[in-house]
């Protein structure tokens, strides 16, 4: 998923942890075997999976080197998905160098300045999104070759990911047992998703196309990271990642106008935007309920199994996001209607417990 700007490999003096194995094989990479001397080695990220992300300091020069332990982590993806985005002309890190049996990638430096923040500054959106638009409409208009050479974001991929929300969201982070009858709401809500996103056309899908894998730089913007995870599947996923981000929400009639405009650039570029403006919202509501009961699944999960309390406090939001589509379409009825008796009225409670839990 996401990467947030903490500080990998630290101990509780702030120093970097010098018996660190991953780090100090890294070090020994760059400087045996790439002939590097960096002056100087520190933590840049960390993300939802098990990689971190270092800058290497080379005389004027910065580089990024991913440490991706390969017992945890397969690199091979994301060498190749940089591949594929780079043919099509956007901007990612350029690879300079990878040790694939060791999990170590050196990369272009691409900063630290993520979308998210400058959106939190108060940088232009309209702006901001502009730009990350246009780069969405190469990989959906520029990819379709490429996107043939990815995994198809077919059904049992779909049904996998909505499975983490009942298990990791409603049984352990809200502690709530459902009903026969409210698992059979819950079984036919995931099927009809499941055939909606399957009913839209494919497209090359980044899969976490938002504003914190999406960095601000001076030319050839946005930078783009954290798409190693990209799939064959349906063409409203990205658009609704960055528009119904996790991170930060936009009122529905600023985000309905930024669909249309995307609807009306997508057509002129020759790509599959439906039938009407309301055929193609409705793709993005739809496949955005899919994401966002998966991402409910995952942030939990992410506490209970991995210890990232972080991604509680993005709960509330995403929950709305799911709650406001239901509401617009009755085929979601009845999900509705779970969430406000039943779902809704314990986030609260739930993250209060788990936060307060945390601080013992």
């Amino acid at each position: 998923m996401a990467r947030p700007r903490t500080a990998g490999a630290k101990s509780p003096d702030g120093e970097m942890d010098q018996n660190d194995t991953r780090l100090a094989l890294l070090r020994d990479w760059l400087t045996s075997e790439l002939g590097w001397r960096p002056e100087r080695v520190e933590p840049a990220s960390s993300d939802a999976s098990f990689r971190r992300y270092f800058r290497a300091f080379r005389a004027s020069a910065t580089f990024i080197v991913m440490d991706a332990p390969p017992e945890k982590e397969d690199v091979r993806p994301y060498l190749k998905v940089t591949r594929l985005l780079e043919t099509i002309g956007v901007h990612v890190p350029h690879v300079q160098a990878a040790d694939v049996a060791r999990g170590l990638v050196l990369l272009e430096d691409l900063g630290d300045t993520l979308y998210l923040d400058r959106l939190h500054a108060g940088d232009d959106p309209d702006k901001l999104y502009g730009a990350a638009l246009a780069a969405l409409l190469a990989i959906q208009t520029r990819g379709q070759e490429a996107a043939r050479e990815l995994p198809p974001y077919d059904a049992a991929a779909l049904t996998r990911e909505l499975a983490l929300m009942p298990e990791w969201f409603y049984r352990r982070h809200l502690e709530l047992e459902l009903t026969t009858a409210e698992r059979g709401i819950v079984e036919a809500t995931f099927e009809f998703l499941t055939r909606e996103a399957l009913a839209q056309p494919a497209v090359f899908v980044h899969r976490d196309f938002h504003s914190r894998n999406l960095m601000v730089l001076p030319e050839r913007g946005p930078g783009i990271l954290d798409f190693q995870d990209a799939l064959c599947g349906p063409i409203g996923y990205d658009l609704v990642s960055l528009l119904k981000d996790c991170y930060i929400g936009w009122p529905r009639d600023r985000v309905v106008r930024w669909v249309e405009q995307y609807r009306t650039l997508l057509r002129s570029r020759g790509g599959e935007a439906g039938g009407s403006d309301t055929e193609f919202l409705r793709w993005f509501d739809l496949v955005g309920v899919q994401r966002h009961l998966k991402v409910l699944g995952i942030f939990a999960r992410l506490w209970y199994r991995d210890g990232k309390i972080r991604y509680l406090s993005d709960l509330p939001l995403i929950l709305e996001y799911v709650r406001d589509t239901c509401d617009r379409y009755p085929e979601l009825a009845g999900l509705a209607e779970l969430l406000r008796q039943r779902v809704i009225p314990r986030l609260a409670p739930a993250n209060a417990r788990e936060e307060g839990r945390a601080r013992k």
